[in-house]
């Protein structure tokens, strides 16, 4: 499957942006995403998942309440809505696919990874 992650860009911190991963090539039903984070000098984070099928969601601590990962196998793509966004979610944001059935807050458990797309929160 091929990803291709967009709806990056700059806002104000307490707005709202929606980042969307758009997937080709496959069923993408069969797939759990993820979408991650790297900040300038930092590691890549997680930030949420979503599973295949069943569609439960995951989230790191940072986010709860303010981000929402959601699907649309329909249109394979997976969104994550962002609210009341924070000068530290400032970030590259990736998508990232896997069929297995793993820990889905870990990085190296995805296969395939889309190019990333560059939020900025200004104050």
């Amino acid at each position: 499957v091929q990803l291709q992650a967009s709806g990056g860009g700059l806002v104000q911190a307490g707005g709202s942006l929606r980042l969307s991963c758009a997937a080709s090539g496959s069923t993408f039903s069969a797939y759990s995403v993820g979408w991650f984070r790297q900040a300038p000098g930092k590691e890549r984070e997680f930030v949420a998942a979503i599973k295949r099928y069943g569609g439960a969601t995951f989230y790191a601590d940072s986010v709860k309440g303010r981000f929402t990962i959601s699907r649309d196998n329909a249109k394979n793509a997976v969104y994550l809505q962002m609210n009341s966004l924070k000068l530290e979610d400032t970030a590259v944001y990736y998508c990232a696919a896997t069929t297995l059935m793993r820990a889905l807050s870990y990085a190296q458990n995805y296969d395939y990874w889309g190019q990333g797309t560059l939020v900025t929160v200004s104050s």
